[in-house]
């Protein structure tokens, strides 16, 4: 609760305050009625506003008033509040009487038409129907060890809370069982992958492997892959993440490590999300791998007709060594001859067993997964609680540190007369525009963005593209790009990941804010790969702290792993990741930083239960597994 001059205006604020006269109605057009009053908390007054549209069976009652304010009562009013010279408002607030106001309440998201009550009535009559005893999925020893209160007491406390303590135990509850059933479901799919090692390398090859290279390793390359080595020389098939920044040299890992696989008489499948970086990926293997009679074959959605039946065919009889595509590859009509080795690529744009569907295609294979988003080690090793991990901590010798800025929208002209002179030198630009959703905004957004830049610049030097092109037009733009045909190329973040033209060497983006620092960042990396100065241009009017900070930590930091920490810090890991970019099944009430303690306490519950229990099979865990299945399955199913 605040008082009224201290209510931060454009935000939601709660204002205990006395009417100071009776509701006054205009009638505005449309058949709207406008109701106004003050209220004042006895230094400040307040204008409260309402907006109320009667049924046309209710026209006849003009003087019908929804709304029950009476003047010389105290209430307390909540709502955003608006400043304009000297007036404060508040439109369409709740408000409760001040004897009511001592009861917690339930806020739930509405939608056009739907009022507050109506959805707290409506959960309390759910709550009503639920049998009496409620089933518990959490075993009563689990309970009582980590402090727990039953299913029954959360449901209603975290609707009805009796008070503020309550509230907590329920919340609790509830976040533990979330956290206990994720943590079930990553135990169960690491336990799937700990089977005997049917595929163990008999060889190491990584040093036959760095001969064919034209560059030397880092030492974090060479660490990353002597761990993976190990791994598929063990008892057990590898399951390892493999986390880097960007342009760190995790692709030159895989080839190692898909070279070992075939080397040592196995095929190696590598998928990545998008057609553009699929492509990248077998472009660059084939130059390296096919002088060594190694054949690389490539799979996607735009491989058609005779290719497709071809490809199909060699990766059925072996005759495909290392398979390179999109999601294609784990598409019902792909068979493997002795698939040994898959690696996906940019993990955070799979869910959780989209690739587990393409180590499905063998007999427990080895698995590699690669992440240029960069998560701080403690959260990784909860939310990839089925992977070991491998950290390339380190860039390869040339790579440019790209000198970032950040710019008003004035300066545009200013910029654009820079980029014209690195054109003239022969370098290439990207201009990155907002992604505003998956419709057709996106694209047009795009399109008028080009159009505009062809006042100033010639219309041959501009390419585009966005999300909604076919894969075709999309890889003809980019090799027209990549060729140095194209000098501009505007887009939105679909080249966020993989894209590689070394002679780019300005990333601009618009409207900066709208981005999370470790997106800005993967873009960024996409320039600084040549021999030339690169530069990252941020363009934003912010002007809110939150916005104003990211813009300062993008031109102060260029390590990815110390950007994840401070980009979390700041928006906590619903906002971090994205929509279920990590992969992970959608969490409803947990928060995965906020909760870590109750994350670790969940962790060891889980591995308590399938140490008794691997497969859940008892009566006592028939709810949890259950649970585990049912939240699995939104990506991608798992099975016990």
């Amino acid at each position: 609760m605040v008082e009224i001059n201290e209510a931060v205006p454009d935000d939601v604020n709660v204002i205990k305050a006395t009417v100071l006269m009776p509701l006054r109605v205009t009638r505005a057009a449309g058949g709207m009625n406008i109701y106004k009053t003050d209220v004042t908390d006895g230094i400040s007054d307040m204008r409260i506003t309402f907006f109320y549209r009667p049924p046309n069976n209710r026209m006849a009652y003009s003087n019908y008033t929804p709304f029950v304010l009476n003047e010389g009562e105290t209430y307390y009013f909540r709502g955003k509040v608006n400043r304009s010279f000297s007036t404060v408002e508040m439109n369409s607030p709740v408000y409760v009487t001040e004897a009511k106001y001592r009861e917690m309440v339930s806020v739930y998201p509405l939608t056009s038409g739907l009022k507050i009550n109506t959805v707290r009535n409506a959960v309390r009559d759910c709550l009503a129907m639920l049998p009496d005893p409620m089933a518990d999925p959490i075993p009563a020893e689990i309970r009582q060890k980590y402090e727990l209160c039953t299913l029954d007491y959360a449901l209603n406390n975290i609707h009805f809370p009796l008070d503020s303590e309550a509230l907590a135990i329920a919340s609790r509850r509830l976040i533990f069982e979330e956290l206990l059933v994720l943590q079930l479901g990553l135990r169960r799919i690491r336990q799937r992958v700990k089977a005997e090692n049917t595929h163990r390398f008999e060889k190491d090859y990584t040093d036959e492997f760095t001969e064919l290279l034209p560059f030397e390793l880092t030492n974090a390359q060479k660490r990353a892959i002597a761990e993976s080595v190990a791994d598929m020389m063990s008892d057990n098939p590898m399951n390892r993440l493999v986390q880097g920044d960007v342009g760190s040299g995790k692709t030159a890992v895989a080839a190692a490590l898909c070279y070992n696989a075939i080397r040592n008489k196995y095929q190696a499948a590598m998928m990545a999300p998008t057609e553009i970086l699929a492509n990248q990926h077998y472009e660059s293997l084939k130059k390296l791998l096919e002088p060594c009679m190694i054949n690389v074959v490539l799979l996607t959605g735009s491989v058609k007709g005779k290719a497709k039946k071809l490809a199909l065919e060699q990766i059925k009889n072996g005759d495909a060594q290392l398979i390179v595509g999109t999601h294609a590859l784990i598409s019902d009509g792909v068979e493997y001859a002795n698939l040994g080795l898959v690696i996906t690529d940019e993990q955070h744009r799979f869910g959780v067993n989209q690739r587990s569907a393409l180590a499905g295609k063998a007999d427990n294979p080895h698995t590699l997964v690669m992440s240029a988003t960069p998560i701080p080690r403690t959260l990784a090793l909860m939310i990839y609680g089925d992977l070991d991990i491998s950290i390339i901590n380190e860039l390869p010798p040339g790579r440019q540190k790209i000198r970032t800025v950040w710019r008003r929208t004035e300066s545009r002209r200013d910029i654009y007369n820079f980029i014209s002179a690195q054109i003239a030198e022969g370098r290439q630009a990207f201009i990155i525009c907002p992604l505003i959703d998956e419709s057709e905004s996106d694209m047009a957004s795009v399109n008028e963005y080009a159009e505009m830049l062809r006042s100033y610049f010639p219309e041959e030097y501009i390419g585009v593209v966005h999300g909604k092109m076919k894969a075709a037009e999309k890889d003809a733009v980019m090799d027209d790009f990549s060729a140095n045909k194209l000098k501009i190329l505007v887009s939105t973040t679909v080249v966020e990941v993989g894209v590689d033209v070394p002679n780019s060497t300005i990333m601009m983006i618009e409207n900066a804010e709208r981005y999370g620092l470790s997106q800005i960042h993967q873009l960024r990396g996409r320039v600084g790969r040549g021999k030339h100065q690169s530069y990252c241009i941020l363009i934003s009017d912010a002007q809110n702290q939150e916005a104003v900070t990211r813009m300062k930590t993008m031109c102060a930091h260029s390590n990815g792993f110390e950007i994840a920490e401070i980009d979390l810090k700041l928006r906590g890991p619903g906002d971090f990741f994205g929509e279920r970019q990590h992969g992970l099944p959608q969490l409803k009430i947990a928060d995965m930083l906020g909760n870590m303690d109750t994350m670790k306490e969940a962790q060891e519950a889980a591995n308590k239960i399938l140490s008794e229990d691997p497969y859940l099979e008892s009566n006592k865990y028939k709810g949890l597994k259950a649970e585990t299945k049912q939240l699995f399955d939104k990506s991608g199913g798992i099975t016990f």
